[in-house]
């Protein structure tokens, strides 16, 4: 499956923004998918992941309460929905399709990267 992430941009601390990636191929919606960021100098890191069906959802620590994944499998899109945005969340995020996991080496197929960019 091939994904394509948008949605990123600059906004204020505190504001919010909806990325989005659309995947290709009819297989979208046997995939687990994930949202995962890498901030300037840091590794890439978890930040939700959401079952085939949309039925299960995880959250790193740092953005429980604050993003929401979520998918349409009619559409071929998962979403993260991301408010009270904060400067640590300045990131680039990439979505991935796999297994249900919040692992890295468990998603085979990845969208090239949006960025996002909270100022104080």
């Amino acid at each position: 499956v091939q994904l394509q992430a948008s949605g990123g941009g600059l906004v204020q601390a505190g504001g919010s923004l909806r990325l989005s990636c659309a995947a290709s191929g009819r297989t979208f919606s046997s995939y687990a998918m994930g949202w995962f960021r890498q901030a300037p100098g840091k590794e890439l890191e978890f930040v939700a992941i959401i079952s085939w069906r949309g039925g299960s959802t995880v959250y790193a620590d740092s953005v429980k309460g604050r993003f929401t994944i979520s998918r349409d499998n009619a559409k071929n899109t998962v979403y993260l929905q991301m408010n009270d945005l904060k400067p640590e969340d300045t990131a680039v995020y990439y979505c991935g399709a796999g297994r249900y996991s919040i692992s890295t080496n468990d998603f085979g197929s990845w969208g090239q990267g949006t960025l996002v960019t909270v100022s104080s």
